[in-house]
C-alpha cells in the first residue's frame, strides 16, 4: 500500500528509548486544521520548560501540521505514532512535544 512521505513515522516511534512520560494530553479526535494546532499551542502555555504533551488527533494532516509547528515555534517533535484504522475506529495519530 502507498503512503504519502507525510504520512510516514518519523523517527523515534520505534527507538529503543522508552517515551518521556506525559505532562498533559489533548484530545483532538475529529478536528480538522488548524483545531488541533491551536489546542497543542494553549496547552503548552500551561507546561513548564521540558515538559511534554500529547495531542491525539483524527485529522491525517496532522502529521505535517505538527512537524511545520514544531519547526516554527522551537518546540521538540520527539514522536508520531499511528495507530491504525480497525473497523468504525478511524486511524488515530499521537503527536508528542516537549516544550522549549
Amino acid at each position: 500500500m502507498y503512503r504519502p512521505a507525510f504520512l510516514q513515522e518519523t523517527a523515534m516511534t520505534e527507538s529503543a528509548q522508552p517515551l518521556p512520560p506525559v505532562a498533559r494530553e489533548v484530545d483532538a479526535r475529529g478536528l480538522m486544521c488548524p483545531l488541533p494546532i491551536l489546542r497543542a499551542k494553549k496547552a503548552l502555555t500551561d507546561l513548564q520548560s521540558g515538559e511534554v504533551l500529547k495531542v491525539i488527533a483524527t485529522d491525517a494532516s496532522s502529521v505535517r501540521d505538527f512537524q511545520a509547528f514544531a519547526k516554527q515555534t522551537g518546540n521538540a517533535l520527539i514522536a508520531q505514532i499511528e495507530t491504525p484504522a480497525a473497523g468504525d475506529v478511524p486511524a488515530e495519530w499521537a503527536h508528542l512535544l516537549r516544550r522549549r
